[in-house]
């Protein structure tokens, strides 16, 4: 089971992380396997400044998004172990670079049980609600 080290559960310990409609975190994806701390999971950390909370379903229209934005998701990376993403493929995503696309009209449809609560720090639950994807 994933927990949260945000320091954010109380008690001095580690909790269990929660989806942002409060229920247990659910895996988002082992092929490609996502998350910051490769786990399946859009567990998040202190140390995760870029808050890969975002479980989504990527899109031709948002990998092209996102290369344009300057972070290329879809050519493959072998140094770092990086298979380079297709549309269908689920994968955790920055927050803030999941704020953008929203804004920009390009947000990719989002997997609310395997989306942190971290991420409502960046995103509204309204926005998350009205991309999301039933899971699989």
């Amino acid at each position: 089971m994933p927990f949260d080290d945000t320091g954010e559960g109380g008690g001095g310990g580690r909790r269990a992380s929660r989806n942002v409609l409060g229920g247990p975190l659910a895996p988002c994806s082992l092929a490609p396997v996502t998350g910051f701390f490769r786990n399946g999971c859009c567990d998040t950390s202190p140390e995760d400044l870029g808050s890969h909370t975002v479980c989504v379903v990527m899109t031709a229209g948002f990998l092209a998004f996102s290369k344009r934005a300057g972070n290329d998701l879809s050519t493959p990376y072998p140094a770092a172990g990086f298979p380079g993403l297709r549309p269908g493929d689920r994968w955790c995503l920055c927050a803030p670079r999941w704020q953008e696309a929203l804004e920009a009209g390009q947000a990719p449809k989002v997997v609310l049980e395997a989306t942190h609560e971290g991420a409502l720090r960046h995103c509204s639950l309204e926005d998350l609600r009205r991309h999301a994807t039933p899971p699989p």
